[in-house]
């Protein structure tokens, strides 16, 4: 009988370790919306292990501020704290949704499970919020929270993050005072943006996790990328568009008034500009309001769960994520991951379906589709052949080798 892989989710101890073959370490993000990252690393690592058993292998579950986020730091950190509340889903269905308080004061929150796509069914591309997102957030304030971490991505609306500035004591009016409908659709409406009651920052600050770069508005904005995926079609990305540009107008009123702190109508403009704030509809924008300050979300979650150590002495890198195309290059887990690899190590993808040529990040890429021949089959057992998919790339290095 084959002996059990060498896996370890402490890159520390697995440095240590003598590897008996070659050292590889596995590193994918979640399949969004159909295997988590532990569950992709964990089957990339038994198909390897068929083919390769004697090789040592290191298991480093990532994320980049999306769906998977709050697990990849309970599995770095195991003194956090896990803290399940109960909020208002994207359709005001309540959902479960769990936040981590770690040692050091610092809560991590995520947007996808509180507010996240794969909560609805069917989607609601005006009607969608991200009200419960803002709840989290107020509860870990609430635990004492000193600084906050949130995850951006996977997000189900266009909002503009309205929904959760409301939940943190924003006052979102049309003209005659009443209190806006949720979603983009109530964008439309929305005369003052009031935010002399919200919640103050903790002491230590919001960090916004994100790998998306996109500006609020325009051909690279939230409505027009992000859109589709959230159920938008062609004419409803305009009316999106237009309302994420009414949610800037009326920051911009309100500024003038003083009803945005110490942010005038220059700064407004400016932060819908920045890289970042069309992350998860606008909810980037939305937390710019607020104060928080942008990072690299695959940078953060990879140094707390110690990723660039594990890299260091590998000789072989594995990544994935459940769709690479152009956008995985510009800052998602596979280029974060592919970049920590030292010189000589293969650097190999797994990916649900690949829409844009890998070469030139990848010495060797698999696709679940080309696997089981159709994107339905791959749906369907993504977990088989996340499987197939290690053996596949073990048996490929064993003929290279």
């Amino acid at each position: 009988m084959a002996s059990e892989p060498q896996q370890h989710s402490d890159p520390q101890q697995a440095l240590e370790l003598q590897p008996q073959g070659v050292r590889v370490v596995i590193a994918p993000d979640s399949f969004k919306g159909t295997a988590t990252a532990t569950e992709v690393a964990e089957e990339i690592a038994a198909g390897w292990h068929e083919v390769r058993p004697g090789d040592e292998l290191v298991l480093l579950p990532m994320a980049d501020g999306g769906e998977g986020t709050v697990e990849a730091f309970a599995a770095a950190v195991p003194a956090a704290v896990r803290h399940t509340v109960q909020v208002s889903g994207p359709d005001d269905e309540l959902v479960d949704t769990d936040w981590l308080l770690l040692p050091d004061g610092t809560a991590v929150v995520e947007l996808a499970s509180a507010s996240g796509i794969t909560l609805l069914d069917p989607l609601r591309p005006h009607d969608a919020h991200t009200h419960g997102f803002g709840e989290v957030i107020a509860h870990a304030l609430d635990a004492g929270a000193e600084r906050v971490l949130v995850g951006l991505g996977g997000s189900s609306s266009t909002d503009g993050g309205a929904g959760m500035l409301s939940a943190l004591g924003a006052r979102l009016l049309t003209h005659d005072g009443a209190p806006i409908a949720s979603g983009a659709r109530g964008l439309d409406t929305l005369d003052t943006l009031d935010l002399r009651d919200v919640r103050a920052l903790p002491p230590r600050g919001v960090a916004i996790l994100s790998d998306v770069t996109n500006p609020l508005r325009g051909l690279s904005g939230a409505a027009a990328v992000f859109g589709p995926q959230k159920g938008a079609t062609v004419p409803d990305i305009a009316v999106l568009d237009a309302a994420l540009g009414r949610l800037v107008e009326a920051a911009r009123s309100s500024a003038a008034r003083g009803e945005l702190g110490a942010l005038d109508a220059s700064a407004v403009d400016r932060l819908a500009e920045e890289p970042g704030s069309g992350a998860a509809g606008g909810t980037g924008f939305g937390l710019l309001l607020w104060g928080a300050t942008m990072a690299a979300g695959s940078v953060a979650v990879g140094e707390a769960i110690g990723l660039p150590a594990a890299t260091a002495s590998a000789d072989v890198v594995i990544t994935g994520e459940g769709r690479y195309d152009a956008q995985s290059a510009a800052g998602k887990v596979p280029s974060y991951v592919v970049n920590l690899a030292p010189d000589g190590a293969q650097n190999l993808l797994v990916a649900g379906m690949i829409a844009d040529d890998p070469s030139g990040l990848f010495d060797d890429a698999v696709s679940l589709v080309e696997l089981a021949g159709s994107v339905e089959a791959a749906l369907a057992g993504p977990l088989e052949y996340a499987r197939r998919a290690g053996a596949e790339l073990a048996r490929r290095h064993s003929a290279a080798g």
